[in-house]
């Protein structure tokens, strides 16, 4: 629901003209199943990588896009990442969440993103 909202409001944006640049790329990182990138898809990017450490969570993003994400985001050289305009992360939940150990920054899965 929520990538819905936000993907039509960009659709209104763009038929308004209101965008600089129509078509960009981007990278997928921390991907989950991919909500962030249906919304920056529908928004006229090209997903050009996309990595999800997860096995199960990457089966079901490679089932919705016909593409494996699974990788360790530690283990990317960024001289091996193509050329990109946009870098989109989902934030690492687990260290965060009520449902976990809440541990936070203190929890390497809380600090991958800087």
């Amino acid at each position: 629901m929520t990538a819905n909202l936000f993907s039509n409001a960009i659709l209104e944006q763009r038929k308004k003209g209101d965008f600089i640049q129509k078509n960009f790329s981007f990278i997928d990182l921390f991907a989950g199943i991919g909500g962030i990138r249906i919304g920056v898809q529908n928004a006229g990017g090209k997903c050009v990588f996309s990595s999800e450490i997860n096995e199960k969570v990457a089966k079901v993003y490679e089932a919705n896009f016909k593409e494996s994400p699974l990788s360790d985001v530690i283990q990317i050289e960024a001289k091996s990442l193509p050329d990109f305009d946009l870098l989109c992360a989902g934030f690492p939940c687990q260290p965060f969440s009520i449902s976990g150990k809440k541990k936070g920054f203190e929890d390497t899965r809380g600090t991958l993103f800087f």
